[in-house]
């Protein structure tokens, strides 16, 4: 029997899926925390490989603080649910090809509209934002929205967020509130087995090529995957480090540059006669001097 108040918290000790765990064996479903309040603990970014479990542990989570609004017992060994106004969820999309709207384009009036009407006191879901277009708008976008999302004075509501893109675990240490989470992952030579654990930290991992080979992916296909992304991962790598190398050759040469610059210029003003100099001769000199700096 939960304890349902205006606290603003919302601690689940050892949630389940009231649904999902009625389809599995009795004892199987894997029970998780949950803590979120209205101060440190606002926004949580839950990262770690896809079937990992990320997506039912965050529908369980509002799953229960319905339940427990409307009066119900709830699937946990104890439930402190401070009451929310709304729960928002953002948990898949779908094409409306009959009013020209993408997934992406659906995704991202639901994220519109949460940002609209989210207060303080309400509960939002987000399972990936970003996904449907580049890398970098993707991450752009989920990160303005985790900022704006955790911003007290802007929204502040208790959210879970979860996403692939691993730069978002930075913001923990930025910005007052967030904290991360993932879902823990056992590796065994090349398999990985979903212990469906969420635990506190980041990760890094996303494990693509090992969910496409449990899902079925022909061997050819995961093994010619697994060759691939080690092509791009060194060819990242070469490219962060020669970029490094070439941002400071640069920085070193514009200074080096910029100095030749200066040298001449003053050089130059050693020979101006500032008591004989007119004033069009002065404008000019300037105008002489901003065109050598450029």
């Amino acid at each position: 029997m939960p304890q349902v108040d205006n606290s603003g918290v919302i601690d689940i000790k050892d949630g389940r899926h009231p649904v999902i765990e009625k389809m599995l064996p009795s004892g199987a479903f894997v029970a998780n925390n949950t803590y979120l309040d209205k101060d440190g603990n606002r926004l949580s970014i839950i990262t770690g490989p896809n079937m990992a479990g990320k997506s039912t542990y965050m529908r369980q989570v509002a799953l229960i603080t319905l339940m427990a609004q409307i009066g119900s017992f709830v699937p946990a060994t104890s439930a402190h649910i401070g009451v929310v106004d709304k729960i928002f969820t953002r948990v898949g999309a779908s094409d409306d090809l009959s009013m020209g709207q993408s997934t992406f384009m659906v995704e991202m009036m639901e994220v519109a509209n949460i940002l609209k009407e989210a207060t303080s006191n309400s509960l939002v879901v987000l399972d990936e934002i970003g996904r449907g277009t580049s890398t970098y708008d993707g991450l752009s976008i989920a990160w303005a929205v985790a900022e704006y999302i955790a911003n007290k004075e802007k929204c502040g509501a208790k959210t879970l967020f979860a996403t692939h893109y691993h730069e978002l675990t930075q913001l923990e240490d930025t910005l007052e509130g967030v904290k991360n989470y993932s879902i823990a992952v056992k590796e065994k030579g090349e398999d990985i087995i979903f212990l469906r654990k969420i635990v506190n930290g980041g990760t890094d991992e996303s494990y693509g090529v090992h969910v496409a080979k449990l899902a079925g992916v022909p061997k050819v296909v995961t093994q010619r995957a697994n060759e691939i992304l080690k092509k791009i991962e060194r060819k990242n790598v070469l490219v962060n480090k020669n970029s490094e190398k070439e941002n400071k050759k640069q920085v070193d040469g514009q200074l080096d540059m910029y100095n030749f610059k200066l040298a001449e210029i003053a050089h130059e003003l050693d020979k101006v006669n500032i008591n004989e100099l007119t004033p069009i001769d002065a404008l000019n000199t300037l105008v002489k001097i901003k065109e050598e700096l450029k």
